[in-house]
């Protein structure tokens, strides 16, 4: 068998989370080993940059911001990620450098190509095997985490619109930039319908690789 690296992108409210566990308990009845894990916060170092990107009260100058999330990338990808490739595994992650790139790079405007550059350099090159974009209207989105939890929103959460808008709008540029890599998948439509479009997606990557 052969590891896969894969990753869910996407605005607040798309669905990653039940898409993921919903993936990884097939690709475990597919007899795959899954390692799920996301950015940030996939490790104890990132729990922690996790609770300051996510959670800190006051202000984070943009590039700070930018840091602290490719400081957590850098050691994620050394710690879990490539090790769980190199076992063969199939790794499941939430968010990679696409969400460095439309959030800090377009809609923080620090600069795409600054940003990707940088994540690059601290992901070591690693690019996944398939990126599933689950796209969805940004006020749709917003309502679905409003009515999980509330209106309990994370520092990024709880930008306007507009600047969630122009997260959604990066995500499509770089999906129709890179289409060999991205399935852009419409989050409107029922879960099971959303998991069986990535499952076709999948099912190649892991099916012939084993």
């Amino acid at each position: 068998m052969t590891g896969r690296f894969i990753t869910l992108e996407g605005g607040d409210g798309a669905g990653k989370t039940t898409q993921a566990e919903l993936l990884s308990a097939w690709l475990g009845e597919l007899g795959r080993t899954v390692v799920r894990t996301r950015e940030p916060g996939g490790t104890d170092l990132g729990l922690r940059i996790r609770e300051i990107v996510l959670h800190e009260r006051g202000h984070i100058a943009p590039r700070a911001e930018a840091l602290l999330y490719a400081a957590d990338r850098a050691h994620h990808v050394e710690t879990v990620v490539r090790p769980a490739i190199a076992r063969d595994d199939v790794v499941l992650q939430d968010r990679y450098i696409d969400s460095s790139v439309a959030y800090q790079g377009v809609a923080r405007g620090l600069g795409a190509e600054q940003i990707r550059s940088v994540s690059d350099w601290a992901a070591d090159g690693l690019v996944p095997d398939l990126t599933i974009l689950l796209d969805l209207d940004v006020t749709v989105g917003r309502a679905r985490v409003a009515a999980a939890r509330g209106d309990t929103f994370d520092r990024l959460e709880s930008e306007a619109e507009t600047f969630h808008e122009s997260v959604r709008q990066a995500f499509l540029a770089m999906a129709a930039a890179e289409p060999e890599r991205f399935l852009v998948v419409d989050a409107s439509r029922s879960t099971a319908d959303v998991q069986r479009e990535i499952r076709a997606a999948v099912t190649p990557l892991v099916v012939d690789a084993a």
